[in-house]
């Protein structure tokens, strides 16, 4: 059995899943790998991402399991016999980490919602401002780092799922570099929520409720609900968060900040108008 030397996300939220079912079904690891004539050590590999599983074990295991959610062990064959290699490993060894798991989650993604305090969401950033947002780094990056960077913002910018943004007065007003970037950057902004999948609703300084959006998050659904996944940022990057608990709490969290904001409408007039006084 080759071992993976670093997992992605996506292998690591397979092993994490697989463990889960385990735990609920009240195996151990040892008693897990029996089923499948194989070791712990080897099980404990499947379980953190380090080796892969094929679809007739997945399958065994699930059963052994008790699971009977068809649409979730369907959406775990397809995370694990997944052989795509995705525009984004181009970049490996040259980004973060973090920078391909959040392409590679965006990628395998059926919805997303975004919540934005301070910033407008990378894949609504103009090149200008995405540029901007980069120099800000502290330790400051070198011009190469700095345009690969831009390069793969700009890359991940294809959004064909239905995408909704809640976006706060804050991060449609702080510049970020000048006035002309921050008029392209709202123009960018209602052009793209003309497109029938995308919505965006604002949320402005005068409104009510402000508590409720007081905090940037990144909610993006997987093929199943279970598989949903949340984004915040941290120092080291980008932090994935995906017990069904926290998924709860935020999915509750987004529709109370959508429902403080102002409608599509609404929003598009506040922006163009925000626009106007640039």
């Amino acid at each position: 059995m080759v071992l993976r030397r670093e997992p992605t996300a996506r292998q690591l939220r397979l092993g994490i899943e697989l463990r889960r079912l385990r735990e609920a079904a009240g195996l151990t690891a040892i008693e897990a790998a029996a089923l499948l004539g194989a070791n712990r050590v080897q099980m404990s590999h499947i379980e953190t991402g380090l080796a892969g599983v094929s679809e007739q074990r997945l399958r065994r295991l699930a059963s052994h399991y008790a699971c009977t959610d068809e649409e979730f062990i369907d959406a775990l064959v397809a995370m694990a016999t997944d052989r795509t290699r995705g525009w984004w490993e181009e970049y490996r060894g040259l980004l973060p980490t973090s920078f391909l798991d959040l392409s590679e989650l965006n990628h395998h993604a059926s919805f997303r919602h975004d919540v934005a305090i301070l910033y407008v969401p990378g894949l609504l950033q103009t090149e200008d401002y995405a540029r901007a947002v980069f120099s800000g780094r502290v330790p400051e990056l070198t011009h190469d780092e700095l345009e690969l960077r831009v390069r793969h913002r700009m890359a991940c910018q294809e959004i064909t799922v239905p995408y909704e943004l809640v976006i706060h007065e804050s991060a449609l007003r702080i510049r970020v570099s000048d006035r002309a970037a921050s008029r392209a950057q709202l123009a960018r902004l209602l052009e793209l929520s003309e497109a029938g999948n995308i919505t965006v609703r604002a949320i402005p300084f005068d409104l009510d409720d402000f508590a409720r959006a007081a905090s940037t998050m990144t909610y993006v659904g997987g093929p199943a609900a279970k598989l949903d996944t949340v984004v915040r940022d941290v120092p080291q990057g980008s932090a994935f968060i995906d017990s069904e608990a926290q998924l709860s709490a935020f999915r509750t969290r987004f529709r109370k900040v959508e429902a403080a904001s102002l409608g599509p409408g609404r929003s598009r007039d506040f922006i163009n108008r925000l626009a106007k006084e640039l």
